[in-house]
């Protein structure tokens, strides 16, 4: 018996510091959003999660060298738009263009790094909820 509460209570600790986590991303990556000047180019913040994605050019997001430049690129943010109904089903937008990587400031090059991961923490929140969401429905239709 003290097992499975020992696991629920491991389980729930787990739950809680995840929304902690990502109560305080958000309020860090409203912060970014205008520091980095995305602002700019889209005016509601909750706007940007209308993107399939959004990535960075010049710089690495990877593991193993995040935020290490690429000499000779461009520091750009580029999102991913997607209309079901168009032609050409997805397109590249410039959310913000910062010039040559080897000539940003290094501060300002991490905070537009980490603007990114930001990003894709809480996307993928989001888009974890929208599956459960999903899911739901085949345990409805079985009952």
């Amino acid at each position: 018996m003290s097992s499975a509460l020992d696991r629920l209570k491991n389980l729930t600790n787990k739950i809680s510091s995840y929304e902690m986590a990502r109560k305080e991303n958000l309020r860090v990556l409203k912060d970014l959003f205008v520091e980095v000047g995305i602002n700019k180019k889209i005016e509601n913040f909750e706007d940007i999660f209308e993107f399939k994605a959004i990535n960075l050019s010049g710089a690495s997001l990877l593991n193993d060298n995040l935020g290490e430049i690429k000499e000779g690129k461009y520091l750009q943010i580029l999102a991913i738009s997607y209309d079901k109904e168009a032609i050409v089903k997805s397109k590249n937008v410039s959310l913000a263009y910062f010039g040559r990587v080897e000539n940003v400031d290094t501060v300002f090059k991490d905070k537009v790094v980490e603007f990114i991961i930001r990003y894709r923490f809480e996307k993928s929140f989001i888009t974890l909820e929208h599956y459960h969401t999903m899911l739901e429905s085949f345990g409805k239709s079985s009952e």
